[in-house]
């Protein structure tokens, strides 16, 4: 079935109404780079006596980060539009600051924690913007997100006492 209707997108939607979620889901795409750009480096820099913890740990939440990454750059292309793809685009759409030459595990799980709240801050905002346009699929998508997050900032503060 191809989609006849000029002010709808492939699966149905307002064109007008996703504008400014693809902007949205775009900033949130350049935030989680950010994020995982700082999470590799606390991987490959964090030292002190939490390191055999912290460096797994790290690997496992880029990985998991690449993953989103994908998808909310593929539900971009699926409301019809274009991820942003470059570094200089990210780092002028982020709500993540750039965390370099971090090496102590402390300071790393602050970084941590603090990306994590920056990350669930935009992504109530992308669900807020999607419901209220009838974008239950980005809602989802984010809401997901965010329940995850939620219980990985409880651990790593757990970690920091």
């Amino acid at each position: 079935m191809s989609n006849n209707n000029n002010d709808t997108n492939q699966i149905g939607l307002e064109k007008a109404d996703m504008s400014a979620v693809i902007a949205k889901l775009n900033g949130l795409l350049s935030s989680y780079h950010m994020f995982y750009i700082n999470v590799r480096g606390y991987h490959w820099n964090v030292k002190g006596e939490h390191f055999f913890t912290l460096h797994p740990k790290f690997e496992e939440l880029y990985t998991a980060l690449q993953l989103q990454i994908d998808e909310i750059a593929e539900r971009i292309l699926t409301l019809g539009g274009t991820p942003l793809h470059a570094y200089s685009d990210f780092a002028q759409h982020t709500s993540i600051s750039e965390d370099k030459n971090v090496k102590g595990g402390t300071t790393c799980v602050n970084g941590v924690v603090s990306g994590l709240q920056a990350l669930i801050a935009e992504q109530r905002q992308v669900s807020a913007l999607a419901v209220e346009s009838d974008d239950q699929g980005t809602a989802d998508l984010v809401d997901a997100y965010v329940q995850e997050q939620e219980k990985l900032i409880w651990m790593y503060n757990a970690f920091l006492g």
